[in-house]
């Protein structure tokens, strides 16, 4: 899933490894923090503050962190996440049979499953959203994830049009049946992505949820949408309601880091993902800063000539001083998966060859960069992104010969940015959507919707699909064959494994761990014990 970039810079920030925070102009609609009065605390109220802009609530057309994490009060399919491992645990599968051949899972759904208006979930609800997702006009940022599934990448694309070839039945409305394209041991984890979440029938023809509350099935729903603001209730409907210790969620999203901080030094914020003042905390026994299975990458388009050829893409690889850009970097990544467990080892990049790379050049016809276009570089407005783009662009100017310019866009356009053709390198922070390398190498295949690189790669799409037929250690193997591939041909040009900042007092909030994917359903939180804040008065 994508991140905003500067939550993940603020996690730099609080790391010491750029020098000075950025910070965007507050343009929200949102009262000011002093007209705001917190009460005594209500044990069964949980207030948490988002960096970032206005969420997208409909599920088929998300991508980015926050709402992922929003996500897991408001809506649940087959599978959800474990708090703390990440592994998938069930959800609305009540049960499931493997096939044989270990191509065809048969669900069968809880009996107790609702939305929050009380009607009952079905099947057909599971099979409804997936297809609508997959329709070619919807073009949804995830759609490439269902590629597994039997005939659904043809749907996508438009090379079959009939829905009911795509691999999912209903034969009842308890029972769903997948079709996969060859087996997938980490089908359950994938079905703990939102994507994969069933949409009320009044939804999947309605493009626009903002107008009223989404009927939803997750253990919350919203009662109130005042644009940055989300209040929820508890879900009465909800099929394990008796576990859910909250009975309302307030959800601010905030671009002012002053207004945030403030929230929780009062004590009204309970939970503050993203961006913080730190020097203006009173209590900094809630920060909580961990390595997570996310990378910060470059990335070198090659949609279109002359980039697509990989021998001009690696040259520009081999030129750049890795040691300078990677400097003072806390996680430095020299790869674009971080290491896993059972996942072979890849050599990444980090050698400056200015002599291998001068000789890529003139083997691909444009010898001292003579008839090269200009290079343009796409970064959001931060000292650390000028930072790395000025030593690309200096190395490339000095050392190839290749004209360069760098535009900088504003965060809140930056990932519409990408998917225009207007640049050359870009740059992303992706955190995998489960703990397993496909998610990472999913988004590389020709055809995937999150491919803003438009990288095309036979030998690539050979590996991969070599991938989708092996198990264990020899698909493992395969995969890391396809990384080195990525970064040998100049694709990828990571910078830094990424970091999550949150502000929660774990001796306060009880359900909230410490993970990989930095996703905490909302379903586990509850307040386990008590203690007052500096400087903060009870009534």
């Amino acid at each position: 899933m994508k991140i905003y970039a500067n939550i993940i810079l603020a996690a730099a920030l609080f790391l010491g490894l750029v020098p000075a925070p950025y910070a965007e102009e507050n343009g929200g609609a949102d009262p000011p923090f002093a007209e705001i009065r917190p009460s005594v605390i209500n044990r069964q109220e949980l207030t948490v503050v988002f960096s970032g802009s206005v969420p997208e609530l409909d599920s088929r057309k998300s991508f980015i962190a926050s709402e992922a994490q929003l996500f897991t009060a408001l809506y649940e399919g087959l599978f959800s996440y474990h708090p703390l491992t990440m592994e998938p645990v069930s959800a609305l599968a009540q049960s499931w049979q493997l096939s044989q051949d270990k191509k065809q899972w048969t669900f069968k759904l809880r009996a107790g499953a609702k939305y929050w208006n009380g009607d009952p979930v079905k099947s057909g609800d599971f099979k409804a959203a997936w297809i609508s997702l997959l329709g070619p006009e919807r073009e949804s940022p995830y759609s490439s994830l269902f590629d597994i599934i039997e005939n659904a990448r043809e749907y996508r694309l438009g090379s079959i049009t009939d829905p009911q070839k795509v691999g999912i039945e209903t034969p009842d409305d308890s029972t769903l049946i997948v079709r996969l394209n060859s087996p997938a041991a980490f089908f359950p984890a994938m079905l703990c992505h939102h994507s994969f979440a069933p949409v009320h029938p009044s939804l999947v023809n309605n493009e626009d949820w903002s107008a009223a509350p989404p009927v939803s099935n997750g253990p919350f729903y919203i009662t109130e949408n005042r644009g940055n603001v989300l209040v929820m209730a508890k879900n009465p409907h909800y099929w394990d309601a008796g576990r859910v210790a909250l009975n309302k969620l307030t959800v601010r999203f905030l671009d002012d880091v002053e207004d945030a901080t403030a929230r929780w030094n009062s004590g009204e914020a309970r939970w503050i993902a993203g961006d913080i003042a730190y020097e203006s905390l009173t209590d900094r026994s809630g920060i909580h800063v961990n390595a997570i299975f996310a990378t910060h990458y470059y990335f070198i388009r090659s949609a279109k000539e002359p980039w697509s050829d990989h021998r001009l893409r690696t040259a520009l690889s081999l030129s750049l001083p890795w040691e300078k850009i990677r400097e003072g970097i806390y996680l430095p990544a020299k790869t674009l998966i971080y290491p896993i467990p059972g996942y072979p080892a890849v050599d990444g990049l980090d050698t400056t060859d200015l002599e291998q790379a001068k000789k890529l050049l003139s083997d691909a016809g444009y010898g001292g960069g003579k008839g090269l276009p200009e290079l343009v570089i796409l970064i959001t407005p931060s000292r650390e992104a000028e930072r790395i783009a000025a030593m690309m662009a200096s190395a490339w100017v000095q050392e190839l010969g290749i004209r360069v310019k760098v535009d900088v866009v504003p965060f809140n356009q930056y990932f519409e940015s990408l998917k225009s053709s207007n640049y050359d390198v870009g740059s992303t922070t992706w955190i995998g959507d489960f703990a397993d390398p496909y998610t990472f190498l999913q988004m590389w295949r020709r055809d995937s919707n999150l491919n803003n690189a438009g990288y095309d790669d036979g030998d690539y799409e050979t590996l991969m699909d070599r991938s989708m037929i092996e198990e264990g250690e020899a698909r493992l193997k395969t995969l890391a064959e396809a990384e080195k591939m990525l970064l040998d041909r100049g694709t990828v040009l990571p910078i830094s494994y990424s970091s999550a900042l949150n502000i929660i007092d774990t001796a306060e909030i009880d359900g909230w761990f410490v993970n990989a994917l930095d996703i905490h359903p909302f379903k586990h939180l509850s307040f386990k014990a008590f203690r007052p804040l500096p400087g903060v008065a009870l009534q």
